[in-house]
């Protein structure tokens, strides 16, 4: 009997615990790294620590496929329901054509599996599942897919149930592919084929396997796509309990877990993703285009641009060195005020532990960029997460209301810390990626504290009330509180500007 395939994209990875024990095996740190090496654990392999050694560096190679989505276009009417069902079709707008290589090297080089999350002058930020939410139209609510990996006899056989071709054409594809695989083209070819003879449910799950390998599940192969997806796709009908935001999410993480050791130099996953998530919180590093015409009731990733004429070609290094002259005030934290009204912010964005896709689980660690939901960032506790079961990922995940991050103060201008952060910061991280900014520029003086007005301690966040409670109850966590007084929606979250110095003025009485 053949042996199980072995996939490069579908593998098992929980990160191991990164707690204070760390602390016990006296390293004494990294020239230029973590003094204190108890949190990231594998820096001695990271990319950051070759970089900072002058290691040659190459530049990523990128798996992106924005112009396959774009050639393939929007599914022919008579499936357009099917599609649309699934809660899918907003990745067909959303793909950008061309990735910056140069801005994504110089991102993975401060990405961290540890705490799942960029690490920056200004402290840590990373890829929220609000972020997904906003910038894809991507539901968060949902099941968990649980698929194992997938025997090719038994992807051979799916592809003939669900795509209706032969068992010889389905074998032959599967072979040149080496594996449970076919390759896109392939895809896009036999969907033309099911729409000419009108087997309509086919000609769905053909589009939506093609939708997937070029958006979400993008892999290094840059050709293929993996056949295990259609697993969720067999009953369209039911495709749309899934939580494919965190498909999204952890997809994405997994990618930048991998490519951000020093040994790896490939990225996969959806691109657009990332390159939108850059140009939302970080306008003053990526020279952006924005499409004019764009409006708001559409994905905001669909609001930038990116093709071989307006992404430049900027090398990595000049990327390194706008991070590392980052400033709080440069970093927009809360980007998404003006598209609340279309899609609202869910509480499970704020749920803390760990996610899984089938068997690809990472951690989600909100509780260390909590200024991207708008309050005022702390030292965050060690993780005590150990090894669990898939089941239990799953069932954390669906009563989320007990894994929610505490809410803290809220902050009334956008990007505070608590006194003690930075300098805690400094002494786990890497902060800087060029040695003439570590030397010479202390952390306060580099990332300025925005002024801050004294507030009074806030009480831990309750539960989540039960489906059918009123909005406005005592007991609703407070980040997705409405506040009495001025009315303004979701306001620990989405203080803009000019409403966080209206709201200094107020409180210091000059208003």
């Amino acid at each position: 009997m053949e042996a199980p395939a072995i996939v490069e994209d579908i593998v098992l990875d929980i990160p191991a615990d990164t707690g204070v024990e760390a602390v016990e095996d006296k390293h004494e740190g990294f020239p230029g790294g973590p003094s204190d090496p108890s949190v990231l654990t594998l820096y001695a392999d990271h990319v950051a620590c070759s970089v900072w050694t002058r290691e040659k560096r190459l530049e990523l190679k990128l798996s992106s496929h924005g112009r396959k989505v774009h050639s393939l276009g929007r599914p022919v009417p008579a499936i357009e329901g099917l599609v649309a069902g699934t809660r899918l079709s907003p990745l067909i707008a959303c793909s950008v054509d061309t990735g910056d290589r140069g801005l994504f090297s110089a991102f993975v080089e401060q990405w961290h599996r540890e705490t799942s999350s960029f690490h920056l002058p200004v402290g840590e930020l990373t890829i929220t599942l609000d972020d997904v939410s906003s910038l894809l139209h991507l539901p968060v609510i949902g099941d968990l897919h649980a698929f194992e990996p997938l025997h090719v006899d038994d992807a051979v056989q799916m592809l003939v149930d669900l795509l209706m071709v032969s068992p010889e054409s389905a074998r032959a594809e599967t072979t040149q592919c080496r594996g449970p695989y076919v390759r896109l083209q392939w895809v896009h070819d036999i969907y033309e084929r099911r729409c000419q003879v009108g087997h309509w449910t086919a000609a769905a799950h053909t589009y939506l396997l093609h939708l997937l390998g070029c958006t979400l599940f993008a892999n290094k192969s840059a050709t293929n796509v993996h056949v295990v997806y259609l697993e969720a796709l067999c009953d369209l009908s039911m495709t749309e309990r899934y939580a494919w935001g965190v498909a999204a999410l952890v997809h994405m993480y997994d990618q930048l877990n991998n490519v951000s050791m020093s040994h790896n130099r490939q990225l996969g996953g959806y691109i657009t993703l990332l390159q939108c998530w850059i140009y939302e919180h970080f306008p003053s590093v990526a020279d952006s285009t924005a499409e004019q015409e764009y409006d708001e009731d559409s994905p905001r990733a669909c609001r930038w641009i990116a093709t071989k004429k307006t992404v430049k070609s900027i090398r990595t290094p000049v990327y390194r060195e706008c991070l590392d002259r980052l400033r709080i005030s440069d970093v927009c934290w809360i980007p998404y005020g003006e598209h609340r009204e279309v899609q609202d912010f869910h509480a499970r964005s704020c749920y803390s532990g760990l996610l899984h896709w089938g068997p690809v689980a990472v951690y989600y660690r909100p509780e260390r960029v909590v200024r991207q939901f708008g309050y005022t960032q702390t030292i965050p506790a060690p993780l005590v997460d150990s090894w669990v079961s898939y089941d239990d990922i799953h069932d954390r995940w669906m009563h989320y209301e007990d894994h929610i991050v505490p809410a803290g103060e809220v902050c009334v201008v956008p990007g505070a810390c608590s006194s003690d952060y930075m300098d805690w910061f400094f002494r786990i991280s890497h902060p800087f990626m060029t040695p003439g900014h570590a030397l010479d520029s202390p952390p306060h003086g580099h990332a300025p504290q925005p002024r801050v007005v004294p507030q009074a301690l806030q009480t831990d966040i309750p539960h989540v009330p039960e489906p059918g409670a009123s909005s406005t109850s005592a007991e609703e966590p407070r980040h997705v509180v409405v506040s009495n007084t001025n009315n303004l929606r979701h306001l620990p979250q989405y203080l803009h500007n000019n409403l966080c110095n209206q709201f200094v003025l107020y409180v210091t009485g000059s208003l």
